[in-house]
């Protein structure tokens, strides 16, 4: 593999490069960037991809949900196979699989290979994400550049939130919902360059063993909790085969626990899961991604399927709400040094909460100008809470633990994606009427931020501070 300015595969992480320069940034971010907008480009696409390949709602939300759910399945195995083999080459790993699943997703002839073709593309974001906060804190090492660092980063999910919907409408519009994943192999084939051209290679650890267990305990955790949610729609919420799989989720998340708890060298260790910035910007992440993305989801149906709107019209419908993120981003990593993080995650959660409880008290058929308000209200306050709790998780941990930190933050955060849209489906699904169950989604959602509120105020401190043990 290419090492950029020569640096040894051993040396220290932190100390690798120097904060004066953007490259390394630039190179990460385009990794991010890819990833994300593949969360939201899709959603505009589902429905025109449904009728094309005949999928049912269901097969809709496993479109969308399948990626998730083995994106948020093996986080922590990519962040655990980074601090082993080094966060670069897992990265650069993570990228070429992302690639080549997006090319199959538009060679997709029917709906079950463009699934599986989705879950293999879950596999390459899973690689990707973990390593992007990890090479960020070896390039840039002190606490300012760290946190502006981290800022662009989150700026970078805001750009792709934003890009999303509106490039998805276009190019369905124009080229065909195939060019929704034909525009990953740019960005990609980009991406890795910049990464082994300006990215200096990390520490490898291979004396960190892989608990494959506790792996495996997760990943059955996230399946079946994604799976209940997306087939109660269509079988009800009392089924049989919905209790028992709701039942096992609850049993996997026991036995991964358990095996943490015995194992001699655990995949998340106790006294990281025991931090109190690490779980509460865990929880946090989870909840305003629940809301966030559960919102994105059910407006897009909304505007699609009741009110008409092409997809190009959809993704100008919802581009209020993604702009904002972008902004918002931007604006938390510079206030962050002054204001201190807990003040900015807890006015982005109530700003959330105010937005998805106006939409929910509109009406059944509110005029679109008295949603513009809500949506940029969700928009701008999970974006604007993305900085500090992201900081705060990363900050609880050492470095040489930094890719299990970045792992378990993303892994949550991927929870409530994937859960939001799985219910928000349900809802739409088993509600009496499609606004009915879009106004539902809305006020569970809203509580999801308040509640990330109230935990941000014990769990956030005022400003991250960086964990030196080794």
């Amino acid at each position: 593999m290419v090492r950029a300015g020569g640096p040894r595969a051993d040396r220290p992480e932190g100390t690798a490069a120097s904060g004066r320069s953007l490259a390394p940034l630039l190179a990460v971010c385009a990794g991010y960037f890819m990833v994300i907008l593949d969360v939201t480009v899709i959603n505009v696409a589902v429905p025109v991809v449904g009728r094309e390949l005949s999928a049912s709602l269901t097969g809709i939300q496993w479109i969308t949900d399948g990626y998730t759910l083995v994106f948020a399945g093996l986080l922590l195995t990519g962040g655990a196979l980074g601090d082993r083999l080094g966060n670069r080459r897992i990265f650069c790993t993570g990228v070429v699989v992302f690639t080549a699943a997006s090319a199959g997703c538009g060679l997709a002839g029917s709906a079950g290979v463009l699934v599986a073709a989705r879950l293999l593309e879950g596999l390459g974001a899973a690689l990707i994400v973990p390593g992007s906060l990890a090479l960020l804190q070896q390039a840039y090492p002190s606490p300012a550049e760290r946190s502006r660092a981290f800022g662009i980063w989150g700026s970078m999910a805001g750009i792709a939130a934003c890009a999303g919907p509106l490039l998805g409408g276009l190019l369905v519009t124009t080229l065909g919902w195939r060019w929704v994943f034909f525009i990953n192999l740019p960005v990609g084939c980009a991406c890795l360059l910049l990464t082994l051209r300006h990215v200096p290679a990390s520490a490898r650890r291979p004396d960190r063993p892989m608990d494959w267990p506790a792996q495996w305990a997760l990943i059955a955790m996230v399946a079946l909790l994604t799976a209940s949610l997306n087939e109660a729609g269509r079988r009800g919420w009392a089924d049989p085969l919905i209790l028992t799989g709701a039942g096992l989720c609850l049993l996997a998340a026991a036995a991964f626990v358990m095996r943490e708890r015995l194992a001699r060298t655990p995949v998340v260790p106790l006294w990281l899961l025991r931090s109190r910035a690490m779980s509460g910007g865990a929880a946090v992440g989870l909840l305003f991604n629940f809301a966030f993305y559960g919102m994105i989801f059910t407006a897009s149906l909304y505007f699609q399927h009741e009110r008409g709107l092409t997809a190009l019209r959809t993704g100008i419908a919802l581009f209020p709400a993604v702009a904002m993120t972008m902004f918002a981003s931007v604006l938390s990593g510079r206030l962050a040094g002054t204001t201190g993080h807990r003040l900015l995650v807890v006015t982005g959660m109530l700003l959330g909460s105010a937005g998805l409880a106006g939409w929910a008290a509109a009406g059944p058929n509110p005029d679109y100008l008295l949603l513009v308000a809500p949506m940029m209200a969700a928009g701008f306050g999970t974006s604007f809470a993305l900085t500090g709790s992201t900081a705060t998780a990363m900050s609880a941990a050492p470095d040489k633990y930094s890719g299990t930190a970045s792992a378990l933050f993303n892994t949550a955060r991927q929870v409530g994606s994937a859960a939001g849209v799985a219910l928000g489906g349900s809802l739409l699904a088993s509600a009496a009427d499609f606004t009915t169950g879009l106004r539902t989604s809305m006020a569970i959602g809203a509580a999801a931020y308040l509640t990330a509120a109230a935990l941000a105020l014990f769990c956030i401190p005022q400003k991250a501070h960086r964990h030196v043990a080794d």
